[in-house]
């Protein structure tokens, strides 16, 4: 009996081990992506680390994303378009149809197909150049001599992480078999042009899609912060438009606890909840610092158009002035007053080692949650018409209705 015993404990203690990507019931761990996303973020970083906008770097990462776009399956658009300075960049544009949607029509009550967009977007320029970096160091040694931190860069944080969640996104797509929104992925050039891969990628949109568009998921700077965010835009702010303009908020929360992402993942998804009062949209009004950010990214022309926007990026806004917020209180990270961001400590170099342990990658976790989050929320579908799941669901209740009406 003892032997017996003995052989079901380590029976048990196997099998736990070929069993660890699922839950105690049995159901599959949301998010489990794999090392995917990180593992590209880190590539896109290390093989081209001086990305500035309109750079010969910049248009080689582009064409790495490219590549990617297609080994996933991906008919890729290049949209060119030409910056302030009158320099070229491109935007990767990627599509997968969804299911479509059904709507009534005008004056009466019969619902016919229609079609819904989400956008996925995240820059993949990065701020500096090798010259910007050099010259850098080199005033840091004129400086501090002997005492001088000599940096490297390779926007690992801003923004490589984000392209890494884009492009999860794209590969995990195919397995939501129900999604009904045609999802248009974009890898966006020139960011730190005023986003003006963002506002050429908008402009071009055709009056019809930009009328069934009904969200942007922004993914900006998700590694080195402190927490993850998920903030709605400043038009969010206009009377009567909170709730319409913060819907797609509030579901990307509900992915979030639903799925119980911080017990299962240690992923926790937070507001901005800092209650600074100050007029954020110069209206004229005062309004509260809640769920909205003044972080700016490709999200903003999206927003000026009132298209309602989640945006993702990691940050801390835990302080009582919006002037003392940055992305971290880590103390190996405090060279530039907490932030990372824009600034020389943005490299794999200074934030792997503090950030990727032996207990876990946080890149990889949020990579693969914050895809996680926005696929799911996309899955729950328009505000302003039926999934086909929904649509038979409505016949039926139709039928149901009318047959109780006969018979009463």
């Amino acid at each position: 009996m003892r032997r017996l015993i003995a052989f079901i404990l380590v029976l048990t203690i196997v099998m736990s081990l070929f069993t660890g990507c699922k839950k105690d019931d049995g159901s599959k761990i949301p998010a489990d992506f794999g090392s995917y996303g990180a593992d590209l973020a880190r590539e896109l970083a290390s093989k081209y680390p001086f990305r500035k906008a309109y750079s010969s770097e910049e248009a080689q990462a582009g064409e790495m994303i490219r590549a990617e776009f297609e080994k996933l399956g991906y008919d890729v658009q290049v949209q060119s378009f030409t910056g302030s300075d009158g320099k070229q960049s491109n935007n990767y544009v990627a599509i997968r149809k969804g299911s479509g949607f059904y709507s009534k029509s005008d004056g009466t009550t019969d619902y016919i197909p229609t079609e819904r967009y989400v956008v996925i977007g995240a820059h993949y320029d990065s701020k500096y150049s090798k010259k910007d970096l050099d010259k850098f160091n080199a005033s840091q040694k004129e400086e501090k001599g002997d005492k001088a931190v000599t940096y490297d860069y390779d926007g690992i944080n801003d923004n490589a992480s984000g392209i890494g969640a884009l492009m999860t996104c794209a590969r995990e797509l195919p397995n939501y078999s129900n999604m009904a929104y045609n999802v248009i992925f974009v890898a966006f050039g020139a960011s730190s042009d005023d986003y003006a891969g963002a506002k050429s990628f908008f402009n071009a949109l055709t009056p019809d899609v930009k009328s069934k568009l009904e969200a942007m998921f922004c993914i900006d700077s998700i590694y080195a912060g402190d927490k993850i965010y998920a903030s709605s835009g400043m038009s969010s702010l206009l009377p009567g438009r909170k709730y319409s303009l913060r819907r797609k908020l509030y579901q990307a929360y509900d992915v979030c606890y639903e799925n119980s992402l911080y017990s299962v993942n240690g992923f926790n998804l937070l507001y901005n909840e800092s209650g600074i009062r100050k007029d954020f949209n110069n209206d004229g009004s005062e309004d509260v610092y809640s769920e909205i950010s003044e972080n700016k990214s490709d999200y903003v022309p999206f927003d000026n158009n009132l298209i309602p926007v989640v945006f993702f990026d990691s940050f801390d806004y835990n302080f009582d002035a919006i002037k003392d917020m940055h992305d971290t209180k880590n103390l190996e990270l405090q060279d530039f007053e907490g932030m990372v961001r824009g600034t020389f400590l943005d490299s794999m170099t200074r934030l792997d080692p503090i950030l990727k342990t032996e207990e876990g990658d946080l890149l990889k976790t949020r990579i693969n949650n914050v895809a996680f989050v926005i696929l799911g929320t996309a899955m729950k579908g328009s505000d302003t018409a039926l999934t086909y799941v929904q649509y038979m669901e409505e016949l039926e209740n139709g039928k149901n209705a009318t047959q109780l009406s006969e018979t009463t």
